[in-house]
């Protein structure tokens, strides 16, 4: 059984449909990254997979259920999403932040385990944010937060993970960083789905790349056949240069 599953997907916002007829699916293990133009429908794709927007037609799948029509605590146990854009009402410190990712893990008060603890902090060490864990979140950089929020999806524990630009406003080294946690993730058995604009790193870490354009999966298959094909240069009104890298890699880049 594929871990998510996606049949003829539609979605229409405001009366247009931004998401157009998605198949596809992702299994055990892979690491799927969705490239697009702005406005491509990307975001809301995840969106509807996450079960936050109801299809128009076709149906989503994650481990058998439909996102949308479960409990969210049942939904936290099985899928993690990290949106755009998060906002924080209260000066938490960082670590009461990144435990807010266990609540679909716990029972009765919600008071916090070992095990909670134990996870919160394996996963502040993953995303390099484990020194902060005292500081008040809303004291944080633009680009430590977003480290945080990802140690909170992380801590969470759900075998699917979704990442809507995980990396943005990130410096390099903490971007590649971020890439190569989740896919070791993957290489343990969970599964993810990540938006980017940053087709360098789609080509190093995916399994697989979507290329949504139009509302429509317009291309999906390995990293550098879906960046340098034609519907990608279509899509983004450049051509991706696909190149080895001295000592051994790739690198993608537009020309």
């Amino acid at each position: 059984m594929a871990w998510l599953m996606l049949q003829d997907l539609t979605v229409a916002l405001g009366g247009r449909d931004v998401v157009r007829g998605v198949s596809a699916e992702v299994n055990e293990g892979e690491l799927v990254v969705i490239i697009g133009p702005n406005g491509a429908g990307k975001t809301t794709l995840l969106r509807t997979i996450a079960g936050l927007v109801a299809p128009k037609g076709g149906s989503v799948k994650v481990l058998g259920h439909d996102p949308a029509k479960v409990g969210r605590r049942v939904v936290a146990r099985e899928l993690a999403y990290l949106p755009q854009q998060y906002e924080l009402a209260f000066p938490f410190a960082v670590e009461e932040v990144v435990l807010l990712g266990r609540y679909a893990q716990q029972r009765g008060l919600g008071i916090a385990s070992e095990a909670d603890v134990e996870a919160a902090r394996q996963a502040m060490v993953a995303c390099d944010v484990a020194e902060l864990a005292t500081r008040r979140f809303d004291e944080l950089s633009g680009g430590e937060a977003r480290r945080v929020i990802i140690a909170q999806a992380l801590c969470q524990g759900a075998k699917c993970l979704l990442l809507d630009e995980p990396t943005a406003g990130l410096d390099p080294a903490h971007a590649r960083s971020v890439f190569a946690m989740l896919r070791q993730q993957c290489d343990r058995g969970a599964a993810a789905v990540i938006v980017t604009h940053d087709l360098d790193l789609a080509l190093r870490f995916a399994g697989a790349v979507w290329l949504v354009a139009g509302g429509r999966l317009a291309a999906r298959g390995a990293p550098a056949d879906v960046l340098t094909g034609i519907a990608t240069r279509q899509a983004f009104g450049v051509e991706i240069h696909v190149g080895d890298l001295p000592g051994g890699g790739r690198f993608a880049v537009p020309v």
